[in-house]
């Protein structure tokens, strides 16, 4: 065998799982911004870089942007070599891409190969692997969705973690965009992925699933925080069977204490975010939530947040959006401690497999 060995990606993803490393040779920001599931950066080019070799090339000569290039990619995969790879054994297989599959993962797979390493190089790059994704996402899921209803605070996240311990499939939109899906719901410190990001995380666990066991999943709407669900996922979501989940109002607010427990110790952050809801309910109402949160009065604020706002916009979209909730399987809880959920998620796992 000849190396670097250049594949298709449709070669590739029958191995995807099975690479020692998966080497993303280009900038910084482009990696940032979405990758192939897995892989490390290991820039031929920094951003800066980059920048300083494509003006040369536009603006003065190619021949001599290609000399300034050739050093800095030389310089930079010495570099990685020193750092990352010199314990690499001689079976050691990476696969090496870039944006299209040309000079900056080709710089680095030649090499790589004239030392010894059966690497191989993605042909058409993170630009092939974009293409399969919008396909694949494109397609309905041959899988069968049991989407898990019920109001703001209901537990569906706590019980989609439970479910997916006890070894359930489950497909945690929420956890993937990192976002809860509500107007509270940004997490701190902890910013949303690009909206390719977030798609690539959906086909990664999506083709992992085996289509002849269930997949749990959280009635979502179309946006989780500002990061569109692929409309034929949700589609197929809103189509299939329901689960009916109910929580005490009382339990309920004790569990959304907990779970935004980040804004309960600050009040300008939560008011931030109340602010939002002023088209819905109005100035006077929102500055009434705000004193509240001022005084600490949580508890009654996520009361009356849940009465006023969560609870009505649930009932007014769950019927018209998950055609199947008129016939939804009822689970109740009584507690939110971590026994009540994990009976539940052993009900479920139990009725539906």
């Amino acid at each position: 065998m000849k190396y670097p060995e250049i594949l298709s990606f449709d070669d590739v993803l029958a191995q995807l799982d099975r690479f020692d490393a998966i080497i993303d040779a280009r900038s910084p920001s482009e990696y940032a911004l979405d990758h192939l599931p897995g892989a490390v950066n290991a820039p031929v080019l920094d951003d800066a870089e980059r920048i300083r070799v494509g003006t040369m090339y536009k603006q003065i000569d190619s021949f001599e942007a290609k000399k300034v290039g050739a050093a800095l990619v030389a310089k930079n995969i010495a570099m990685h070599i020193e750092q990352l790879w010199l314990d690499k054994p001689r079976d050691w297989r990476p696969l090496v891409y870039c944006w299209r599959g040309g000079n900056r993962s080709g710089s680095l797979a030649h090499i790589l190969a004239k030392i010894g390493w059966p690497v191989v190089q993605l042909d058409g790059g993170y630009k092939a692997f974009r293409q399969h994704v919008n396909t694949a996402l494109e397609q309905a899921p041959a899988l069968h969705f049991k989407v898990i209803c019920g109001t703001t605070g209901s537990g569906k996240s706590r019980l989609l973690e439970v479910l997916h311990a006890h070894g359930a499939q489950v497909l945690d939109l929420e956890q993937l965009a990192a976002h809860r899906g509500s107007v509270l719901g940004s997490l701190p410190s902890q910013p949303q992925p690009s909206q390719k990001a977030f798609e690539s995380r959906i086909w990664d666990v999506l083709r992992r699933f085996d289509p002849a066991r269930p997949v749990f999943v959280e009635s979502e709407s179309k946006k989780v925080g500002n990061l569109r669900v692929p409309a034929v996922l949700m589609e197929t979501m809103r189509a299939s069977d329901c689960i009916a989940l109910t929580l005490s109002r009382a339990n309920r607010v004790r569990l959304l204490m907990e779970d935004y427990r980040h804004f309960l110790v600050s009040p300008a952050t939560l008011n931030e975010q109340l602010g939002h809801l002023a088209p819905l309910h109005g100035r006077e109402k929102i500055a009434r939530w705000h004193a509240m949160s001022d005084a600490g009065e949580m508890a009654p604020l996520v009361e009356e947040l849940l009465a006023d706002h969560y609870d009505p916009a649930y009932l007014r979209s769950i019927d018209r959006n998950f055609s199947k909730f008129d016939q939804a399987t009822p689970l109740d809880l009584d507690d939110i401690d971590q026994a009540a959920f994990s009976a539940a998620a052993l009900q479920l796992i139990a009725t539906t497999y």
